[in-house]
């Protein structure tokens, strides 16, 4: 368990009874009308769910992957996906609480993810997947030292775990950050 002073965080992992607070965090975050309270929204190119409960607990348990919780005062406000990768970790599932977006919350646990991936595993990169029109969220990733590669992958149409696009031209581009 870490703590941070700036914004009285702590962070910790997460386990199988957060499962549905953490389903409630990203929704809100992404999709719908509440998203719209922050930043991150997708509501103007995604329909339907984000994620859902079996997803998340799928990740509580693999081996090899961690949902970090950042919590406030007892309160859930953020979270994060790391996945061991060989030398590098994946970074997914982000998710700031709506009302929190904008204050430098993300900041810190991004940086505390990158801290827990190098520590904990030894990596030397964190690799991540953002839909390309997502332009806004990119350049915040890149003000944060990850790049572009131009490494294209589809977005997943018809599989409404991912959910419902309202356009058809929708991928993901790797983006990639050393971790020193």
């Amino acid at each position: 368990m870490t703590s941070t002073a700036r914004f009285a965080l702590t962070f910790r992992d997460a386990v199988e009874s957060d499962v549905q607070s953490l389903v409630e965090l990203v929704e809100s975050a992404y999709r719908g009308d509440a998203s719209r309270a922050g930043w991150t929204t997708e509501a103007d190119i995604l329909d339907g769910r984000r994620t859902d409960p079996e997803g998340v607990l799928g990740i509580v348990r693999a081996p090899g992957s961690r949902l970090l919780v950042a919590e406030r005062g007892g309160d859930l406000v953020a979270c994060c996906q790391l996945e061991h990768r060989g030398t590098a970790a994946y970074f997914g599932m982000f998710a700031v609480r709506p009302t929190l977006q904008g204050a430098g919350l993300g900041k810190t646990v991004i940086a505390e993810a990158e801290r827990t991936a190098r520590a904990e595993w030894g990596a030397t990169e964190m690799h991540m997947t953002v839909i390309v029109q997502r332009e806004d969220l990119i350049a915040w990733y890149e003000r944060r030292g990850y790049r572009r590669t131009g490494e294209m992958s589809p977005f997943p149409y018809g599989d409404e775990r991912f959910g419902l696009p309202r356009r058809d031209d929708l991928r993901f581009e790797l983006l990639v950050k050393p971790l020193g």
